[in-house]
């Protein structure tokens, strides 16, 4: 296995835990960064699970001691992505490799694949995100991947150990490790906007009126070309942001 990348810092990865996927999506825009996005497939086992960690990336071919290995490199709350190919046909976990990664103390599992024993995966309570689930296990075993630690592919993107991965009710989202302090600034003041709106709307001032809308209307009959996202940077709005 390749050496492990710089860790991200602890608090960047504490400030996580606090973001939704969608603060962060935001924020990705914002910084003109790629929004590497699982599909929408990809959910929570239960609706309110959520992870945040540094990816500790694995490719499956059968059998589950290449997940005993990754374990062995692991750092305290990665999160396990697993490529298994988008398959639909098996599960490629259950409740003793979840068991066995919570026992670890990783943060979490994405699987671009299916898993099984729902029921015990709910009591075990680690987040888990997947495809859905099926009986069936494995299928058939492969020969190991020269490659198999050191990359996931997750629907369109390839993930490595410089990656991290945030998971809620949303879905699942990739961040470059490298950027993660830039991102969390960033999500964190659009949060912070949202949360005022919404204030503001509840105690009676429409989301129009906050953003000035009449004003932008009568700016772009003035010209044609401003569009609703510049009229937004310059009052400071959240919204498309």
């Amino acid at each position: 296995m390749s050496d492990r990348s710089p860790a991200v810092e602890t608090s960047a990865l504490s400030a996580l835990a606090a973001l939704s996927t969608a603060h962060l999506a935001d924020a990705c825009v914002r910084l003109g960064l790629e929004v590497r996005c699982g599909p929408s497939e990809l959910t929570a086992v239960d609706g309110g699970m959520r992870c945040a960690g540094r990816v500790l990336p694995v490719r499956h071919v059968g059998s589950v001691d290449i997940f005993f290995e990754a374990l062995e490199f692991a750092r305290p709350d990665d999160v396990l992505v697993i490529d298994n190919g988008g398959r639909l046909d098996e599960a490629c976990i259950g409740d003793l490799v979840v068991l066995e990664v919570q026992r670890a103390g990783l943060a979490g599992i994405v699987v671009w694949g299916l898993h099984r024993d729902t029921r015990d995966l709910l009591r075990i309570g680690l987040p888990v995100f997947t495809l859905g689930a099926t009986p069936a296990g494995p299928l058939q075993v492969g020969g190991r991947l020269p490659d198999g630690l050191e990359r996931a592919r997750v629907g369109p993107w390839t993930v490595t150990t410089a990656d991290v991965a945030v998971g809620d009710g949303d879905g699942v989202i990739f961040l470059p490790g490298e950027r993660t302090r830039e991102i969390v600034a960033a999500a964190e003041a659009i949060r912070d906007v949202e949360e005022r709106q919404a204030a503001a709307m509840r105690a009676g001032t429409s989301l129009r009126r906050q953003t000035g809308f009449a004003d932008y209307l009568a700016a772009r009959a003035a010209d044609p070309a401003l569009t609703f996202r510049e009229h937004l940077r310059a009052t400071g709005g959240a919204i498309e942001e």
